[in-house]
């Protein structure tokens, strides 16, 4: 038998033993984590940009779907606001003006948007300011788009703004309660009917060419079986499918509203949008004059203007139940064949 010796060999104590990385292997290290970021972040952000677009059509086709069961439940579709074709000398604060500060088109369609339980704490026939701060400020979240805002930050504080009228000219300096504001606008129709403070501009009661338009509240009063004398209430400027006469999938119901970034939350672009007063804060208007804006900074739109937050589109739902984004490089008379529910145009494939 032989016996093996073993031997090994110790490092001597002076030996370079290497434990770890170097200075320079460690700022390789971040440099190329660095680029990766650089060529990862823009596809992130593209993607929660097409997460947050695709939220915004889909809360633009549920609103689609509930204006369509209030027509079918009323036979017409619900008023944009409810307004007296009068001039008024002078208008309360606080909102409380009879026909003209009655809730809009966004409270009555509550019950078909399962919010029922907000819609009770609303008379639709009742001014903004007689409701509760509690029923003012309650946000719906299908009204927002996720690339605008967020629940908390979607109410304003009562304020007083300097408002003009889309003729150019000056309507004082006016105050505004606070309330919820909305990402979505109806379809108020083109300008064809003026805007140069006669009784037949757009904005008045049975002017509006869109769907969703501005109509007089009428009151009746008839003497009930027990003498009791009762109000029977409703307006008179109505819409219905039947009225689209250039065909559903070429009308539009309800699009984004042009709002610059230093805008939102901020009257008159971004206002209280259960307050039928301002027609800005829950309707727009679009053809010559008044086209979708390119961006929101854009500089030829107006406060009048449909326009999105997200590059290079508007999105709308339309009356055939889609909703769909549109260029917002689209010419603007076919914006105004699409805003007019019954001028005879066809406009194809826009």
């Amino acid at each position: 038998m032989h016996s093996r010796s073993h031997s090994f060999e110790v490092p001597p104590a002076n030996s370079n033993v290497r434990s770890g990385f170097t200075l320079i292997e460690l700022l390789v290290v971040i440099a190329i984590i660095g680029v990766l970021v650089a060529i990862l972040l823009p596809a992130v952000q593209a993607a929660r940009a097409a997460a947050r677009r695709t939220q915004c059509l889909s809360n633009l086709k549920q609103l689609g779907l509930a204006i369509h069961n209030f027509h079918d439940a009323n036979r017409m579709f619900p008023p944009a606001r409810l307004i007296l074709n009068s001039n008024r000398s002078s208008n309360s604060s606080d909102g409380t003006d009879e026909g003209l500060d009655e809730p809009t088109w966004l409270i009555h369609i509550l019950p078909h948007l399962e919010q029922s339980a907000l819609f009770s704490q609303w008379e639709v026939y009742k001014p903004y300011g007689l409701h509760s701060s509690e029923a003012r400020s309650s946000v719906v979240s299908t009204y927002l788009c996720p690339e605008r805002h967020s629940a908390s930050d979607a109410v304003t504080k009562d304020v007083q703004v300097e408002i003009r009228f889309p003729c150019g000219c000056k309507g004082g300096i006016q105050p505004i309660p606070g309330g919820a504001v909305a990402d979505y606008v109806a379809n108020h129709g083109d300008n064809s009917p003026g805007a140069a403070g006669l009784p037949t501009d757009f904005y008045w009661g049975g002017y509006g060419t869109g769907v969703l338009i501005s109509s007089t509240p009428e009151i009746d009063e008839a003497k009930s079986l027990n003498g009791e004398i009762v109000l029977k209430r409703r307006w008179l400027d109505t819409v219905s499918m039947s009225d689209l006469k250039d065909g559903t999938s070429q009308t539009i119901l309800v699009g984004e509203p042009h709002v610059p970034p230093d805008k939102l939350s901020r009257s008159p672009w971004n206002g209280p949008a259960y307050m039928g007063r301002h027609l800005t804060h829950f309707a727009r208007i679009g053809g010559p004059g008044v086209p979708i804006a390119h961006h929101p900074n854009d500089q030829r739109a107006s406060v009048y203007s449909f326009g999105s937050a997200h590059t290079g589109m508007c999105q709308f739902a339309f009356a055939d139940g889609s909703a769909r984004a549109v260029n917002s490089s689209l010419n603007t008379r076919i914006l105004a064949s699409l805003c007019h529910r019954s001028d005879g145009v066809q406009v194809g494939d826009f």
